[in-house]
């Protein structure tokens, strides 16, 4: 557990001489909180905070949030430098063991990878047995979860070799499964994995290559990609890590444990906003129609919502937006798209975001979904495939607070408290004399 921090919070139970005091606990960065453990046993009361946005229910070393000031920090480094000067190999390397790899140890960390891409394949039957039109998050969920009763030589959560094969199979193993999710659901041929290629530049080869012709994967594409890999590798305890913590903190298979992230993630509410971003500007069609658009965004009582705008955490300018603004760019002038109808709707929606009042006002800045929608669409990835290609970079991060979660401690079985809103005791009555 963190720190102490000086002092303590005392509460008192209104009408009694009753008092639990409650020591505060410090983190390196950010507010401090109090340990509220004891507060049952002292005062016979639990707290109570639905969506828990009030409750830390870890300690951890490797994301860390300021909402209020767009700060997002991975083990420390800020999440510009790394999007600009780093990989997301060496990202994960960082999420997965607390500091960037010498030469020696990333070269050791891409082979460790790129050694465990393939899959066992038997596993490639699993597809034959889904529907050609099933979404590709149903197939990635079902066959993550399947990979535990492949891989029976690490299993074991209490052993940190077992643990360390885990992570290198799922980094390795999810952007093959998820590039085969695809094939399937279009009618071609799986493209095996290439030993040759970088993470993300064998990640699109497997998604486009086909047999009957050579395929060149484009460097501004690659770099493109792995930047949108790295700036969605983690983002603290949201609800798809919190759910991995959850199912993992029973002791699951890592495997089982990813999987359920996964159909965390599914949600639209989580993994599908890029994918709502696109769906938004095409029901808006044309700039001229934004004024129309922006006043049923005002009105309370149209329930029309402005996607890809806002964050539950962030209060300020999403930091990972302005990088993602400026790789949509980068692939628009690679890819030769000059008058894209869709980037001029996006970039009026932002200049009437950052300088209407009531945006303003409300703190509706553009995040990160608001342009890897369009970048994604521009490289032709199907919009079936956005929350996927969201799975394959969030793994690192899944994975990362698994292992940490395994190694500490203090770690124990989740287990929420409720308030209790329904019958008190009452008497069975027979259906006869009902």
């Amino acid at each position: 557990m963190s720190g102490s921090a000086p002092g303590s919070v005392t509460v008192t139970l209104d009408g009694t001489n009753h008092t639990a005091k409650m020591p505060l606990m410090a983190g390196t960065i950010g507010p401090s909180v109090f340990d509220i453990r004891k507060l049952y046993a002292d005062l016979g009361v639990f707290t109570y905070d639905p969506g828990y946005g009030g409750t830390a229910a870890c300690d951890s070393k490797i994301t860390y949030i300021d909402g209020d000031e767009g700060v997002l920090l991975h083990r420390g480094y800020p999440i510009d430098q790394l999007a600009e000067k780093s990989t997301f190999l060496e990202v994960a390397h960082l999420l997965l063991n607390g500091e960037l790899p010498t030469r020696e140890e990333m070269a050791e960390f891409e082979r460790g990878v790129l050694h465990h891409t393939m899959v066992h394949e038997q596993l490639r039957q699993f597809y034959n047995g889904f529907r050609r039109d099933a979404h590709p998050m149903a197939v990635l969920c079902g066959v993550v979860g399947a990979l535990s009763a492949f891989y029976h030589d690490s299993l074991d959560i209490n052993n940190p070799d077992h643990r360390r094969i885990s992570a290198f199979r799922l980094i390795a193993k999810v952007p093959t499964i998820a590039a085969w999710a695809y094939k399937y659901s279009v009618g071609q041929p799986f493209m095996y994995p290439r030993n040759d290629l970088g993470y993300a530049e064998n990640f699109l080869y497997m998604m486009n290559a086909v047999p009957a012709e050579p395929y060149h994967v484009n460097p501004v594409l690659a770099r493109a990609m792995d930047r949108i890999l790295i700036l969605h590798a983690d983002h603290e305890q949201n609800a798809s890590t919190s759910t991995v913590r959850l199912a993992g903190s029973t002791g699951a298979n890592p495997f089982a444990c990813i999987a359920a992230g996964i159909a965390s993630l599914w949600g639209p509410a989580h993994g599908g906003a890029n994918e709502a971003v696109l769906k938004m500007l095409a029901e808006i069609g044309d700039k001229s129609a934004i004024p129309d658009f922006i006043a049923k965004v005002k009105d309370k009582n149209s329930h029309v919502r402005l996607m890809g705008f806002g964050h539950r955490v962030y209060k300020n300018y999403d930091p990972r937006a302005k990088i993602m603004e400026r790789t949509c760019h980068e692939v628009l002038d690679e890819l030769g798209i000059k008058d894209d109808p869709l980037l001029d709707l996006a970039l009026e929606l932002e200049h009437i975001a950052l300088h209407d009042d009531y945006f303003i006002s409300k703190k509706l800045y553009p995040n990160v979904d608001f342009y890897s929608g369009i970048i994604l669409k521009a490289m032709g990835i199907p919009t079936s495939m956005f929350t996927v290609l969201f799975a394959v970079a969030r793994t690192v991060g899944w994975i990362s607070q698994w292992k940490e979660m395994m190694e500490d401690p203090l770690q124990r079985i989740g287990r929420p408290r409720q308030v209790y809103t329904g019958h008190s005791q009452r008497d069975y009555v027979a259906v006869g004399a009902r």
